[in-house]
């Protein structure tokens, strides 16, 4: 009795000591490297160990900063328009013996100049022609609108997407911006631009995921999108699903992209639907609710090795850890070999897998299991292990095929943009509001993955104008 009273005391004091780091201490995983060596330490040592690397990482920051910032002075881009400001005498005579002057050389330096974006009223007008022979009246077609007898441009409805899904400014903050340059512009009829935008985008990316079926690997996540409740008065929480394809890591000609899907909940059944037709490797986080996807035979599932890391990390930020800092450091090993073949094709990266990452995998599982024979099976430091080996076979599996990355960052990438979005705009209106940012995000992050501008000057109304 009183050992699992002991076991469960240091079980929630664990836990506390997670909480607090998570509210209060640094975000990023990164251990110093005494912590990860000497893992009985003392916790003054390796506080004043942290300060101290925090300190000479703080000093290389300042450093690097001044290097960009070298870098920067005199060295504006090409592509930029240049205006030309000539700055000359107004006598050309010699102050000293008034003989004339003659120009022999010059000094140009550039400053980086910003012309605030303007408004402007497109007038269009349509001349009526008639025969007086016959009194028939002719006149050209009318434009087509994006809103029938709405005020905006295309490139101004494009303007307010890319404003909020890729800058993420709420429509209120976008109204007031717009007030100040003398324009009302209520926020629900930005809304209602939205809308109408998103809803001729949805080919587009109904378009998109099609496309990303047809891929032999993609990667899954899921994320919350609070959206608004309008029978109960408050709001609940819906889902949205990211899928994404980059193959760049191992040379594949495939352009990267990633397609979101807003679902009211988190069902299993969710990617079951969203992702049918497609046959391949799903790369994902933990959650168990891929696996009925995978039983279905059509798909096998790859997990995340920075999943599983960071529990174990969770356990060495807390305290002196020496189990969880030693995984860590086993699974560091298995990053280098990753950074060592990046950009190599499959076969090459399969190859040095199976020489170099197996034999560190295989006694990883092995050193595992060991470890958690010894420990108290209530502890974090077993549901850390138990995590890792109860997924070992997904785990794995990158060591087979050079397709195959050693983690889900890419998705998970692609999810920051949307916690941003979350974190401005609170919650969507409904629903509808909820399938409206995944078409729109999913566009705007596309764009950004394939380097392609969205908005753009010029005759060229940008990629997204062009799709409405």
């Amino acid at each position: 009795m009183l050992l699992a009273e002991r076991a469960r005391a240091a079980r929630l004091e664990q836990i506390i000591k997670e909480l607090q780091r998570h509210r209060f201490g640094r975000r990023a995983e990164t251990l110093p490297e005494d912590q990860l060596l000497l893992g009985l330490e003392e916790v003054e040592q390796v506080e004043a160990s942290s300060d101290a690397a925090t300190d000479a990482a703080n000093a290389a920051e300042r450093s690097s900063r001044a290097a960009r910032r070298r870098r920067n002075r005199g060295a504006l881009p090409a592509h930029l328009p240049r205006v030309e400001m000539l700055i000359d005498l107004d006598d050309h005579a010699c102050p000293c013996c008034q003989q004339a002057l003659h120009r022999i050389g010059e000094d140009v330096s550039e400053r980086l100049d910003i012309v605030p974006a303007q408004f402007r009223v497109l007038v269009v007008r349509r001349p009526k022609y008639a025969c007086r022979a016959c009194e028939t009246m002719v006149q050209a077609p009318a434009p087509a609108r994006l809103i029938e007898g709405g005020l905006p441009t295309e490139a101004t409805v494009a303007q307010v997407l890319v404003a909020k899904y890729a800058d993420h400014l709420p429509l209120y903050r976008q109204a007031q911006i717009y007030a100040r340059q003398g324009l009302e512009l209520d926020r629900s009829t930005l809304a209602d631009w939205v809308g109408r935008a998103a809803f001729l985008l949805r080919p587009v990316h109904e378009r998109l995921l099609a496309r990303l079926k047809h891929s032999t690997k993609l990667f899954a996540d899921e994320t919350t999108a609070p959206v608004l409740d309008p029978g109960r008065g408050r709001t609940k929480t819906g889902q949205l699903w990211a899928y994404a394809r980059d193959d760049r890591p191992w040379g594949g000609t495939d352009p990267p992209a990633v397609a979101y899907v807003y679902a009211p909940d988190r069902k299993a059944e969710r990617p079951i639907v969203h992702l049918a037709g497609f046959a391949g490797i799903l790369q994902v986080d933990g959650y168990a609710g891929y696996r009925v996807l995978a039983e279905r035979g059509d798909v096998e599932l790859a997990f995340c090795w920075s999943h599983v890391r960071r529990r174990f990390y969770e356990l060495a930020a807390a305290g002196p850890a020496p189990i969880a800092s030693e995984a860590l450091e086993r699974i560091a090993g298995l990053y280098v070999i990753e950074a060592e073949i990046r950009g190599r094709t499959a076969d090459e990266r399969r190859a040095v897998r199976q020489e170099k990452s197996r034999p560190i995998v295989d006694e990883f599982e092995l050193w595992l299991r060991a470890k958690l024979g010894l420990i108290s099976q209530k502890t974090k430091l077993a549901e850390a292990i138990r995590y890792a080996l109860s997924r070992w076979e997904g785990l794995t599996r990158f060591i087979a095929d050079g397709r195959i990355e050693i983690d889900s960052n890419v998705v998970e990438r692609a999810i920051r943009p949307i916690a941003i979005n979350r974190k401005n705009a609170l919650f969507a209106g409904s629903d509808g509001g909820g399938e409206h940012w995944a078409v729109i995000a999913s566009l705007i992050e596309t764009c950004k993955l394939i380097g392609v501008e969205p908005l753009a000057s010029g005759e060229d109304r940008g990629w997204i104008a062009r799709g409405m």
